[in-house]
């Protein structure tokens, strides 16, 4: 059973930094896109950062370019994220996802990551 497991969330004052951690387990390839999405109240679902596991490119979203880092650690089937300079428009539920065997994409079309975590919640204030 694939699991992915995130830790790292949290509170944290505006200009503030949070990782996130995503442990992947039992992905059915060994070179997987993966990916860090989130979700405000009330809004929908979108994506934010992704790295293929092969060859380390990522892509990130216009809006937290210069900002987040997507890192991997190929020992530890572990993905980050580094949010730096955060603000409270970053405030939502961040969720991990795989896309198994295959490359990233810049359109972060959810439809292809067949793997979800559980969610994390960072909350930024003013």
């Amino acid at each position: 059973q694939v699991q992915l497991v995130e830790s790292g969330g949290g509170s944290v004052q505006a200009g503030g930094s949070l990782r996130l951690s995503c442990a992947a387990s039992r992905l059915p390839y060994v070179n997987n896109c993966m990916g860090w999405f989130r979700q405000a109240p009330g809004k929908e679902r979108e994506g934010v950062a992704t790295i293929y596991t092969y060859r380390g490119n990522t892509f990130y979203a216009d809006s937290v370019k210069g900002r987040f880092t997507i890192s991997q650690d190929n020992a530890k089937n572990t993905v980050y994220l580094q949010m730096n300079s955060l603000e409270p428009e970053d405030s939502a539920v961040y969720y991990c996802a795989a896309a198994s065997g295959r490359p990233c994409s810049d359109d972060f079309n959810q439809a292809r990551f067949g793997y979800w975590g559980q969610g994390s919640q960072v909350t930024v204030s003013s």
